[in-house]
């Protein structure tokens, strides 16, 4: 039969398991509300310091003849079988929206309760208010900032410039980045999956998070990547924090459902993913990205931003705080970047905004343009000095922004009337394309990597200045 018995597929006993974890584990029968309502009640009012698990035991397709304890009761239970699952439920013929007198009485009740409970709390709060206007209007505050997103030029004068000499990764510069946004807005929170010494996402001085701390700004999951992306969910439907969770950037697909929760529903949760191409090296082609990147931007509303350097990074958070409707993911490197001097900060900083923008300008005639992210853009940017002055670099930290601006902006970005255009990132390829049209080529990596120092990868696959200059050679021979 197809219609498989739990023996077959659910051999462990759930209550035994979770005693042996140390949870308290009531078992009632699911049908029955009564107690179900009992079990939640004494789960709420349990005392000792145990987590509290209801096993509700139910029968799927309950009273539906031909369809009840069967795989069919997944969708095949219809408007077919509505009269006889009726009579079997007790409802009355001819109902078919049944609502019992005593369910009525009941709900009626509740709501007289809790209307008279929301008054009593509306009345402490407006006495809060006016006792505690500064923390009133902290709060407030904060909820907006939530609702509304940062504006982007009180987030740039949080985050004060980096020096020109600055050498980093941009996890480093995404450090601190995020201190001075978290020294400025007290509703900022970060987590992180084991790796706050890795991902550099520590809020110095915020104090860790626990139930005998529980104004800490720092929350330590563990390796608990869904976990720690699904209660991020949790906190920004709250709609006062804003938070972040971090891991390694291969790591993400462990936390792929709940990012696609929080695009679907609109949350402002920040993804910090470091280690972001095959510079991790010696890790090796499981910790080496190529294709998570890509993977990532295709999911809708969700922006992915690849910064270049330290103030490309500090505009990447201003992104990401500006964000209200939807989540942002931080794609930063564990190798050290240049600081691209020769680009003004504000330009840096304002183009990841608009998530494209012209890192080099052509001294002469438009001959070419290259697109770059991330650590690639210095590659971008030397094989451009080689090529000459009628070469164009382009920055595009975030596919996602620069597709939202006006035709016009994109257009005096990427000019239409030169199609001479070259890609280069540290990964597949495939979504470049949009960009270069049938007469560019695209610089990057369609194949796993392999273990060797980062440099070394870079180079043995492709990511030089050498290979970016020889296909830019290569687009002005067509």
């Amino acid at each position: 039969t197809l219609d498989a018995p739990a023996e077959r597929t659910q051999l462990a006993d759930p209550r035994a398991v979770y005693e042996a974890l140390g949870w308290e584990v009531r078992q009632i029968d699911g049908h029955d509300l009564k107690a179900v309502a009992e079990a939640v009640e004494a789960a709420k009012a349990a005392k000792n310091g145990k987590p509290q698990l209801i096993v509700a035991k139910t029968v799927i397709g309950k009273g539906i003849p031909g369809i009840e304890g069967t795989t069919k009761g997944h969708g095949e239970g219809g408007a077919r079988l509505l009269e006889e699952a009726h009579a079997n439920w007790g409802i009355p013929a001819g109902e078919r929206y049944y609502v019992s007198e005593d369910v009525r009485a009941y709900f009626n009740d509740l709501k007289a309760r809790r209307e008279a409970a929301f008054s009593a709390w509306n009345a402490m709060y407006r006495e809060w208010r006016q006792s505690f206007p500064e923390l009133a209007a902290e709060l407030d505050a904060g909820m907006d900032a939530c609702a509304r997103g940062v504006d982007p030029s009180v987030s740039d004068k949080d985050i004060p410039a980096f020096s020109p000499d600055y050498s980093d990764a941009t996890r480093s510069s995404g450090s601190v980045a995020i201190n001075a946004i978290a020294k400025a807005d007290p509703w900022f929170l970060t987590t992180s999956a084991d790796l706050y010494s890795s991902n550099k996402n520590y809020l110095n001085g915020g104090g860790d998070f626990s139930a005998e701390n529980p104004e800490g700004r720092n929350f330590w999951f563990g390796i608990r990547e869904h976990a720690m992306a699904s209660i991020c969910n949790g906190i920004a439907y709250d709609g006062l924090f804003r938070v972040s969770a971090a891991t390694f950037c291969v790591f993400v697909d462990y936390m792929r459902a709940a990012i696609r929760v929080a695009a679907l529903s609109g949350l402002p949760v920040t993804y910090i993913l470091t280690h972001d191409s095959v510079a991790v090296g010696e890790d090796g082609p499981t910790h080496q990205p190529v294709e998570t990147v890509s993977g990532l931007r295709v999911i809708p509303n969700l922006d992915v931003i690849r910064p270049a350097d330290p103030e490309e990074t500090a505009g990447a958070w201003m992104a990401a705080l500006q964000r209200a409707d939807g989540p942002t993911a931080l794609i930063l490197t564990r190798q050290k970047v240049a600081t691209l001097n020769d680009i003004p900060v504000e330009t840096r900083r304002q183009g990841v905004l608009k998530g494209g923008y012209v890192a080099r300008r052509e001294q002469d005639k438009l001959e070419a343009v290259i697109l770059a992210s991330g650590s690639e853009l210095e590659l971008a940017l030397k094989a451009a000095e080689r090529l000459g002055n009628g070469i164009r670099v382009v920055s595009m930290p975030s596919f996602f922004r620069f597709d939202a601006q006006p035709a016009e902006y994109r257009e005096s970005v990427l000019p239409p009337s030169c199609m001479k255009r070259v890609s280069v990132e540290a990964g597949v390829t495939g979504l470049w394309w949009k960009y270069l049209g049938c007469q560019g080529e695209a610089v990057g990596i369609n194949r796993f990597g392999f273990s060797a120092p980062g440099n070394q990868v870079l180079d043995e696959l492709g990511m030089n200045v050498d290979n970016v200059v020889n296909a830019v050679q290569n687009v002005l021979a067509r």
